[in-house]
């Protein structure tokens, strides 16, 4: 790994935000915004598709999201700016129309992810309290996180600090209680090696990487405090891979015991599959306590994305990329109203229209879409100097990264098709939008990708 000299930094300082994160604080954000509700929600829909070695598809997810994660370091210390993906696509293609569907889609990944958890909350560790209909139930979640995020930042971000200690604590009970439950003679260690029946290995793999995917997301979203942290340049790259590593490593441990101790039909019938887990064995807990824990980390997911996606549509409003009505702003809440019910409103469709499954698929494939731009962006903006020092990935592992998440986009084609017609639809749902505002407002300014993360 190298870094491009210069003689100057001034270009990295120039931002009214303060840089209080260092490089601790950012590697536990990078902990934190991975770590999340997919790995409580996929594990059994991932041992449908791999088998009991569920480990190899998380395993080899987080290796092809680390290629990703390459173009995101080299990009990040070159342009240290809270914009993301939509920074790079502009710097490097220059066309607003493809800066405006990154954007775009980065926005529906947020409100895909959410509708996933929707789903997720309304099932298996929900009916240990109550059993409704899981449309209903959705409806009221996303419902109830629309009022919290509409309450206001504060009080949205305070909730997420307290539900990521949760979540955390509840994977490390699944590794504690699986574990101690394997270790007193209970389970099958030698199913950590079973493939699907029928299934060639790196095809099994592939299918599981594919879906297990939406586990790893999270770690691009880090780039979006590059303006409130030290020394970014610096600081950014061992954050960034060793934040994503130790996530991984999480993943790994959990769905290995996970695959050891309960039978791979049982964690495929289950939507709440660690609740499978941790009713095992001499310390065996709570199936309640558990499925609460699991609850709060399905609505930490959840609530994350739905600021994320509310916050972009506001930013695009704000520029005339879309209608400027969803950039109205509550007099008393100061919190952008219309782009809340909108995204809520969107989540409430894709409710009614996917499963778990696809639904967690559309996001992945939305992301995906996203990465293998930004991998391609990279390599574009090598013709790009800057006036200050910056990390640069080996060439190979942003090219590997692209070809990573294409064929990963081709995998998806082969599972499950219908999820390009949800992906294609949210998109032209975009086009629609941009051209509402086009047609009222007339050509549109040249777009400013910082602005869009504000």
């Amino acid at each position: 790994m190298t870094t491009a000299a210069s003689d100057s930094s001034a270009s990295v300082e120039g931002t009214p935000l303060r840089r209080e994160i260092s490089r601790r604080m950012l590697t536990v954000f990078v902990i934190g915004d991975v770590l999340g509700a997919g790995i409580y929600a996929l594990v059994g829909e991932v041992a449908g598709k791999v088998g009991g070695a569920i480990w190899t598809a998380f395993l080899l997810a987080g290796v092809l999201a680390a290629f990703t994660a390459t173009a995101y370091a080299e990009l990040v210390t070159k342009y240290p700016q809270a914009a993301g993906a939509a920074l790079y696509a502009n710097k490097a293609f220059k066309r607003s129309f493809i800066t405006f569907l990154i954007a775009f889609a980065v926005m529906c990944s947020g409100v895909s992810s959410a509708a996933t958890l929707a789903t997720a909350f309304g099932g298996d560790y929900l009916s240990e309290f109550v059993t409704l209909p899981k449309i209903l139930v959705g409806f009221v979640f996303i419902g109830l996180l629309a009022l919290i995020n509409f309450r206001g930042i504060k009080e949205s971000i305070k909730l997420n600090l307290g539900l990521t200690a949760i979540e955390l604590t509840g994977l490390l009970l699944v590794v504690a209680i699986g574990l101690v439950f394997i270790l007193d003679g209970g389970g099958d260690p030698g199913r950590a090696l079973e493939f699907k029946s029928g299934e060639a290995v790196p095809l099994a793999m592939l299918s599981g990487a594919s879906l297990a995917f939406f586990a790893l997301i999270g770690f691009e979203d880090s780039v979006n405090v590059a303006e409130e942290t030290q020394e970014p340049s610096r600081v950014f790259p061992p954050a960034l891979f060793v934040g994503l590593a130790i996530a991984l490593v999480i993943y790994v441990v959990v769905t290995l015991i996970a695959g050891m101790a309960v039978p791979v039909e049982d964690l495929e019938a289950s939507d709440g599959p660690l609740l499978e887990v941790v009713q095992l064995g001499p310390i065996g807990m709570n199936t309640k306590v558990f499925s609460a824990i699991a609850l709060f980390a399905l609505t930490n997911g959840a609530l994350i994305n739905m600021i994320m996606a509310s916050r972009l549509i506001y930013g695009m409003a704000q520029q005339g990329i879309v209608p400027r009505v969803m950039g109205r702003v509550h007099p008393q809440r100061h919190t952008p109203w219309v782009a809340i019910v909108f995204v809520a409103s969107l989540a409430m469709a894709l409710l009614v229209l996917g499963d778990l499954e696809s639904l967690a698929d559309t996001t992945v494939l939305l992301l995906l879409s996203v990465f293998v731009t930004v991998n391609i962006a990279v390599l574009v903006l090598r013709r790009d100097p800057v006036d200050h020092d910056h990390w640069r990935a080996p060439t190979v592992l942003p090219a590997l990264g692209a070809a990573a998440c294409l064929a990963l986009i081709v995998q998806k084609a082969f599972d499950d098709a219908v999820i390009f017609a949800y992906a294609g639809g949210l998109l032209a749902l975009g086009v629609v939008l941009w051209a509402i505002s086009r047609a009222l407002t007339g050509p549109a300014e040249p777009i400013d990708p910082a602005k869009l993360a504000d």
